[in-house]
């Protein structure tokens, strides 16, 4: 009988991902039929005691909010990247337990890399919570030299200010009041669409690049604003397709089918449309 393994993402709330429909796509694509990804409700404080419950059948773990930090200060072998980045959203199954990693900061990199080619000197980012974190490392890493946090608190944007410049190419980072508008190269949106009124968007309808988190809904006015004058956009599904396809592989030791995970999420999200199932015409 073929050996089930078993992965899962965990979080609180965690009805929302999106990474069971690209990971059980990625499993279709390469017809690993004993592989099953779950969603897994898992409450701040509780990880310790969810990976105790879990046998050796069990592979990898995504991680989302509220578990990424609490994951760091529980897992003794970590990467350097999730170090880094001051969060773990990975976790893979070794011989000596449980490693921890970090694929947002190169899956950030990663998606800019397949949409933009020009250079990012200079960035700002909407925002300035553990997402802006993980994308100004991204940005750090593709070359910015100067990235200014955008909050409306600047004592809560600190941590990520610190995170951003520990990067080790020290890239100098501001933090300025949310409704500044200052020239750069590409822009982090980390905001919710609900958050992106008439004056920001207008505010930022011109700038080159726009990286959106947010994927849901789908477009967000700021992609529309941008995407509407020619600038270039890189999205939040972009983000989540590419650092779901490093855990992929990371989980599997397979290579990810980037594409059929992508067209996964697209379907799900209402951007694509499925296939026609093809019919017989001899039955």
């Amino acid at each position: 009988m073929p050996v089930p393994f078993h992965c899962a993402v965990l979080g609180d709330p965690i009805e929302h991902s999106l990474s069971p429909v690209l990971h059980r796509a990625g499993y279709e694509a390469l017809g690993l039929t004993t592989w099953t990804y779950e969603p897994r409700q898992v409450r701040s404080g509780d990880l310790s005691w969810f990976l105790g419950t879990l046998d050796e059948s069990w592979r990898g773990l995504s991680l989302t909010m509220p578990l990424k930090r609490e994951a760091l200060a529980l897992i003794g072998s970590r990467s350097r990247r999730a170090e880094l980045a001051g969060g773990i959203n990975t976790l893979v199954r070794t011989t000596y337990g449980w490693a921890g990693d970090n694929t947002d900061y190169p899956g950030a990199v990663a998606a800019v890399q397949e949409r933009y080619d020009r250079s990012i000197r200079t960035a700002a980012i909407l925002g300035a919570g553990a997402t802006a974190g993980s994308t100004g490392l991204a940005l750090a890493e593709l070359g910015a030299r100067s990235i200014t946090l955008l909050a409306r608190d600047a004592a809560r944007a600190e941590e990520s200010r610190a995170v951003i410049a520990a990067h080790p190419s020290r890239p100098e980072v501001l933090v300025a009041p949310f409704e500044a508008r200052p020239d750069v190269d590409a822009l982090v949106s980390t905001i919710p669409a609900i958050a992106q009124i008439p004056p920001l968007v207008a505010a930022w309808c011109q700038v080159p690049m726009l990286f959106e988190v947010v994927y849901d809904p789908w477009p967000t006015p700021l992609m529309q604003s941008v995407a509407g004058v020619g600038g270039t956009v890189v999205s939040g599904l972009d983000l989540l397709v590419h650092q779901a396809v490093l855990q992929f592989e990371l989980f599997t030791s397979q290579p990810a089918p980037l594409a059929a995970m992508r067209t996964a999420g697209e379907i799900a999200l209402g951007i694509a449309q499925p296939e026609p199932a093809e019919v017989d015409a001899t039955a």
